[in-house]
């Protein structure tokens, strides 16, 4: 119902300020809540124990493919690390995915390095080295914390979808791009460089340099890896199919003598995966660093946030339980501190292994610290075996990942689309191509900010009240009322903020001349901003000194609140403040006669 029963009104007015402060008192959760103690305390069963041990082994070997890969998309050859690349993405699968499943506040969520993290983890290494990205990591998991403190769990559903669906088939593009030297087994003169147009010049100069035998393996794993689940084996991963496969041929076939393939030992060195976990390693980064990585830190927190919402809100809709935000992202910001002393990079929820995780039979939050333990035992067992593994085949893993994550049938329906979505669908995207994930998250909420405040302006009408109006509920009706001479009445439709403010004061401003009282009917408006109100005080104001009176008709509670607290009330009267309709012309009426 767009208007407010009378007792509710004469309530809030009248009685809720002082008396009844208790009235709207609620009880509310724990801030930070893990899902794992939620579970245990339903009670945790030998049944529950065997699915949990089935799903988080079969996850654990669906991430040992992606962290590996991941790890090496992120920090490319020859940048200064106290550990290779892919032992950086086995370490954060192990520790991340471990402290995500203990704190965070989804049952069956899966978190560790995603391909969403590569652009902005390559742009920060580039610029600032491997310390730099533990200390922009580190900052990034201090501002989860904040957040998820401060309960802005549910705030982040209100990034636009434009801006979040340009960015993830941007950083798909991104990545496939980047890989795209692996893919090929180009051996350059020169490496790739960053920029995306200038790689595309790049990669068609060397074109020619194309190694066959890597490129027939890299289409062989993408093949792999798409036509295995048909065969109906769901519990073996293509992607390890793949790259077990791959080190077959590469083995057999001698191909890493000569270096005719790469593989991770030829590239990183025979020890790329150490057998356990590192000690604590303190992040070599300077301090006077900190306020150049503020942005990038602030990118990967929110680009944390979401994924890591998105990846719950899905397995949500999976299992028809309900995760606890807040909680979650407390658990992502300790994951993302803790990672970096470790040799970690950024960490986040993982849809497509919640995903794994849910479907495996997963039940509670040990599934995923099963998953950790599985990647450590591999780590221990086969960590030697890792350096036969040929790179082709982590870029097939990766680029498989990047087509999958794109959203490619929102660019066909780019035409269907309302022109201000797809413009800042289109240059959310462009910008995380071309530029980077920061400049295009900045710009694309600024972009939907000013979109939104366009769309509000458009939707909110202000217009005059005749007594031929019927477009009323039954107490709010005109049609039938007669309007006093002298008395000017205005309703207001919509959203009452501060891009449709300014109707306001445009309507008041064709008067032909000052009423004796008017009227501002606001039963239809839901919700009212600062700048509203300062409109509301203006014309106020303006009245009072033109001995004129202004009474407000049918407020609901959020706009009721914001006049109340801010003093307001005083100022306009409160007998000026009405249930509705009819009390406002009775009002009028006796201001008339006075």
């Amino acid at each position: 119902m767009f208007y407010m029963p009378v007792q509710r009104t004469v309530f809030s007015i009248n009685v809720l300020p002082h008396d009844f402060r208790h009235v709207n008192r609620r009880k509310t959760r724990p801030i930070f809540y893990p899902a794992i103690l939620t579970a245990l305390r339903r009670g945790y069963h030998r049944s529950d124990l065997g699915s949990d041990l089935l799903s988080g082994a079969t996850v654990g070997l669906i991430a040992l493919p992606l962290a590996l890969a991941l790890g090496i998309a992120s920090v490319p050859v020859g940048i200064s690390s106290p550990f290779p690349a892919p032992a950086m993405g086995m370490f954060t699968a192990i520790i991340a995915g471990f402290l995500i499943s203990l704190l965070g506040g989804s049952r069956v969520q899966i978190g560790g390095p995603t391909a969403a993290f590569v652009p902005i983890v390559l742009l920060v290494v580039e610029q600032h080295g491997i310390g730099g990205l533990m200390l922009a990591t580190i900052m990034a998991g201090i501002i989860l914390v904040i957040m998820g403190l401060a309960r802005m769990g549910a705030l982040i559903k209100f990034i636009p979808w434009p801006v979040t669906s340009g960015f993830t088939t941007g950083i798909a593009v991104s990545i496939i791009s980047t890989q795209a030297s692996d893919f090929l087994g180009l051996h350059a003169d020169t490496p790739p460089p960053r920029e995306f147009l200038e790689k595309i010049l790049w990669l068609g100069e060397n074109l020619p340099r194309v190694n066959a035998v890597n490129f027939a393996l890299a289409v062989a794993c993408v093949a792999i890896i798409f036509l295995w689940p048909r065969l109906g084996i769901k519990k073996i991963p293509g992607s390890i199919v793949a790259m077990v496969a791959a080190t077959i041929v590469v083995l057999i076939a001698g191909l890493e003598q000569g270096f005719q393939v790469a593989t991770i030992g030829t590239k990183y060195g025979a020890n790329a995966i150490p057998q356990g976990l590192p000690g604590v390693h303190w992040p070599d980064f300077s301090w006077s660093h900190l306020r150049d990585l503020i942005g990038p830190a602030t990118a990967i927190a929110l680009l944390g946030a979401i994924e890591s919402l998105l990846s719950a809100v899905v397995a949500d809709g999976m299992t028809g339980d309900r995760h606890d935000s807040n909680t979650e992202l407390i658990a992502q910001g300790v994951a993302n501190i803790v990672c970096p002393f470790f040799c970690g990079l950024p960490a986040t929820g993982a849809i497509a292994r919640t995903s794994a995780n849910i479907t495996n039979g997963a039940r509670s939050p040990i599934s995923g610290i099963i998953h950790s333990l599985t990647l450590l035992l591999i780590v221990i067992l086969f960590a030697r075996g890792a350096a036969f593994v040929p790179v082709a085949a982590m870029s097939a893993v990766l680029v498989v990942v990047a087509f999958r994550m794109g959203e490619w049938h929102e660019m066909k329906r780019l035409m269907l689309m309302p022109r201000s979505d797809a413009l800042v669908l289109l240059t959310t995207f462009a910008l995380t191509v071309l530029f980077d994930l920061v400049i295009a998250v900045e710009v694309g909420m600024v972009l939907a900010a000013i979109l939104f405040i366009k769309r509000v302006s458009q939707t909110t009408e202000v217009s005059r009240v005749t007594e031929s109006d019927v477009l009323e509920s039954p107490e709010q009706l005109v049609c039938g009322k007669e309007i006093p001479d002298g008395v000017f009445v205005y309703r207001i439709f919509g959203p009452f903020l501060f891009g449709a403010a300014e109707k306001m004061e445009d309507a008041l401003e064709g008067l032909d001349r000052t009423p004796r009282v008017l009227i501002l009917r606001l039963h239809l408006v839901s919700a009212m901003d600062a700048t509203a109100l300062n409109t509301l005080e203006s014309i106020t104001e303006r009245m009072q000194k033109q001995s004129a009176t202004v009474i407000l008709s049918g407020l609901h509670r959020q706009p009721l609140d914001m006049i109340r607290r801010s003093g307001f009330m005083d100022v306009i009267g409160r007998k000026n403040l009405c249930a509705h309709f009819d009390d406002a012309l009775a009002r009028a009426q006796e201001i008339l006669k006075g």
